[in-house]
C-alpha cells in the first residue's frame, strides 16, 4: 500500500497524490477444503458455510499460503524484493501469469514507464459473461525496496490469483465478464493502476461495473475494513461478514492510498478489504478482533520483517473467502430490468462550506409506490469530494443517505449510481437531490441526476 499521509492541507495533499483506483460445478469443485486445510481456527468453515448458500466455493488457504510461500522465495532470490523495476518484481508476474495461462486465462502484459524503470501489469480475462458489464478485482503485485511484501501486497495478490484459480476450477459461467488484475508500482503512487485506467477508452471504462480492491488482508494484528465507496459492493462483503458473526468497520487509513483510488477517480464504483497498516489497534477493537490493543496492525508496515512470518493465516483466509463470494455474487446476478428513467439536467451550484442546496424532478403518471431498488444515478462536479454529503429526500421529505463526507476522500467529483429501498414512498411526485459542502476551499455543482423505476 502505498504511503501517503492525511495530516497535510487538502490543496497540499492533492497535489502529493497527483504526483505518486453461478453455476453448481462451484459447488462441487474439487478442491474445496475441508476445515482442516483451512487451518484458521474454524473460520474458514464458517466462512463457507455462508459462502456455499450463495455458490461460491471456499477458498483453500493452504492454496493461498503457498503463492506467498512462492513470492517470499523470489524476493529472496531477487535481492530480497520484489519492487517495481527490480528482476523479483518481473518473476513474481511470470509467477502470477503462468498459473493463469494453464488454467485458461487469457492473459495480457501491459507495459509503462515509471522513474527510469518498465513496470509491468497484468490482466486476466475469464472467458464469457456480458463484456458490456464487467466485474473486475485486482491488487498490486508491487513491494517496497526494503523487503518481500508478503503482507504489502503479497496477500491481496494472493488471494485475487487463488480466487481467478477457483473461477476455473468450478467452470464458472458468470453472466458478467470477469477480469482479474495485478498492478505494477503502487508503491510509486498507485502508477500501474493509474496507467491502466487512463488508457482505457471511456466507452470501456463505462462498462465495468465495478473493480474490487484487496491491499494488505493479512495483517498480523488484524483488523476487518470494507471500503463504503459503492452501496452495492459494500453490502456484499458486510452481509457475508455479518453471516459469520464478525464485525466490520468502514476503511479510512488506506483510503485513496491504493489502486481503488485510480478507478473511483474516474467514476468506476469500487469496494475493497483491508486488515490495517502502520495505525494502532484501539482498545475498542483489539475487544471486538481480538489481538493487541496499542499495536499496529501491521508493525512490518514497509519493513523487511514483511515476510512469510508476518501473516494472520484467519485473516487471510476470511477475505479469501470474502472475495470469492463478491465474485459469485456480483458475477452471476441477472441484469435489472431496464425501467422508466426520470432525469434532471439542470445545474445547481454548490456553495463551499455552505448551506445544502436541492435539485428537483418530478415523477409523474406513475400508481404505487417506488421499488425496494430504486437507483438514484448522480453525477456531482467538485474538486473534493470528500467536502459532500449527498441525500436523496423522497416527496414527503424522508431523507435516504447516498454518500457522508469524509476527510480522506480527495478525488475529485461524485459520479455514482446508488441503490436505494424506497418502496415505502409513494412514487408520485417531487424528488429532491440534497447536496451539502461540509469543509473549506473547494466548490462544484450538481451536473445532473436521475432516478431509474
Amino acid at each position: 500500500m502505498t504511503d501517503l499521509r492525511f495530516s497535510l492541507p487538502k490543496s497540499t495533499f492533492r497535489r502529493t497524490t497527483a504526483l505518486v483506483a453461478v453455476t453448481l460445478a462451484g459447488l462441487l469443485a474439487a478442491s474445496s477444503p475441508t476445515s482442516a486445510e483451512d487451518g484458521a481456527g474454524g473460520a474458514g468453515t464458517a466462512a463457507s458455510g455462508e459462502a456455499r448458500a450463495l455458490a461460491a466455493p471456499d477458498i483453500p488457504l493452504a492454496n493461498v499460503k503457498a503463492h506467498l510461500t512462492q513470492f517470499q522465495s523470489i524476493a529472496t532470490a531477487n535481492g530480497g524484493n520484489r519492487a517495481h523495476g527490480r528482476p523479483g518484481y518481473r518473476a513474481s508476474l511470470d509467477y502470477v501469469k503462468a498459473k493463469l495461462d494453464a488454467a485458461g486465462f487469457t492473459t495480457t502484459v501491459q507495459q509503462f514507464t515509471s522513474s527510469g524503470s518498465t513496470g509491468y501489469n497484468l490482466i486476466a480475462d475469464w472467458p464469457g459473461g456480458d463484456a458490456d458489464r464487467i466485474v473486475m478485482a485486482g491488487a498490486h503485485l508491487d513491494s517496497v525496496s526494503s523487503g518481500a511484501g508478503i503482507n504489502d501486497n503479497g496477500s491481496g495478490s494472493a488471494a485475487v490469483l487463488e480466487t481467478a484459480l477457483a473461477v476455473s476450477r468450478a467452470q464458472l459461467q458468470p453472466t458478467k465478464h470477469l477480469r482479474f488484475a495485478w498492478w505494477g508500482a503502487e508503491e510509486l503512487g498507485l502508477v500501474g493502476s493509474r496507467y491502466y485506467v487512463n488508457n482505457l477508452p471511456a466507452a470501456d471504462r463505462s462498462k465495468i461495473s465495478g473493480y474490487i480492491n484487496l491491499d494488505m488482508v493479512g495483517s498480523p494484528n488484524p483488523g476487518y475494513f470494507v471500503y463504503d465507496d459503492d452501496p452495492a459492493i459494500e453490502k456484499v462483503f458486510k452481509d457475508w461478514y455479518a453471516g459469520i458473526g464478525v464485525a466490520t468497520e468502514i476503511e479510512t487509513e488506506g483510503d485513496g492510498r491504493s489502486d481503488h483510488a485510480s478507478f473511483k477517480n474516474v467514476g468506476i464504483p469500487v469496494g475493497g478489504l483491508f486488515t490495517g497498516a502502520s495505525r494502532a489497534k484501539t482498545a475498542a477493537q483489539a475487544a471486538k478482533w481480538g489481538g493487541t490493543s496499542g499495536q499496529a496492525f501491521d508493525r512490518c508496515y514497509h519493513s523487511s520483517c514483511d515476510s512469510t512470518t508476518n501473516i494472520n493465516d484467519t485473516a487471510l483466509d476470511r477475505n479469501s473467502d470474502a472475495l470469492a463470494h463478491a465474485i459469485w455474487t456480483l458475477g452471476t446476478e441477472e441484469p435489472l430490468p431496464p425501467g422508466e428513467v426520470y432525469e434532471s439536467t439542470g445545474d445547481v451550484a454548490v456553495p463551499d462550506n455552505g448551506a445544502a442546496v436541492t435539485s428537483t424532478l418530478t415523477v409523474s403518471g406513475r400508481t404505487g409506490n417506488a421499488p425496494a431498488a430504486l437507483r438514484v444515478g448522480v453525477d456531482i462536479k467538485h474538486t473534493w469530494r470528500g467536502d459532500l454529503v449527498v441525500d436523496l429526500l423522497a416527496p414527503d421529505g424522508t431523507a435516504y443517505r447516498l454518500k457522508s463526507s469524509s476527510s480522506s476522500d480527495s478525488a475529485d467529483n461524485v459520479i455514482a449510481t446508488y441503490t436505494v429501498d424506497a418502496s415505502s414512498e409513494t412514487a408520485d411526485g417531487n424528488w429532491r437531490l440534497r447536496v451539502q459542502d461540509v469543509a473549506a476551499q473547494d466548490t462544484g455543482y450538481i451536473d445532473s441526476w436521475k432516478l431509474t423505476f
